[in-house]
């Protein structure tokens, strides 16, 4: 199992960026697929952007061009650095690790899953 914690979330103005962390304990995470979901009241997780062990990306269709993943090995932790933020971005967002390596877009394939960090964007 690995533990996974989300840190970097807060409180930023429309056109802003922000850059979210996943560090990881328990386990090496360089075998891991990791995504990223986020959660707005009210409304279903949302996939936003997910990397293969090897490196290879995968976004949801309204961050692409805006966010972008990446993954340090050496720090066994996963990034997502968010620029042009929206208050449409406004949500929750999670981490979470799949052993099996890839980058699944549905939160069911995902073994384990850090808190939350919340992101609020001001109009």
């Amino acid at each position: 199992q690995v533990q996974l914690v989300e840190s970097g979330g807060g409180l930023v103005q429309a056109g802003g960026s922000l850059r979210l962390s996943c560090a990881a304990s328990g386990r090496t995470l360089s075998s891991y697929g990791v995504g990223w979901f986020r959660q707005a009241p009210g409304k279903e997780r949302e996939f936003v952007a997910a990397i293969t062990w090897s490196g290879a990306t995968n976004y949801g269709d309204s961050v692409k061009g805006r966010f972008t993943i990446s993954r340090d090995n050496a720090k066994n932790t996963v990034y997502l650095r968010m620029n042009s933020l929206k208050p449409e971005d406004t949500a929750v967002y999670y981490c979470a690790a799949n052993s099996g390596g890839d980058a699944y877009t549905f939160p069911i394939y995902y073994n384990d899953w850090g808190q939350g960090t919340q992101v609020t964007v001001s109009s």
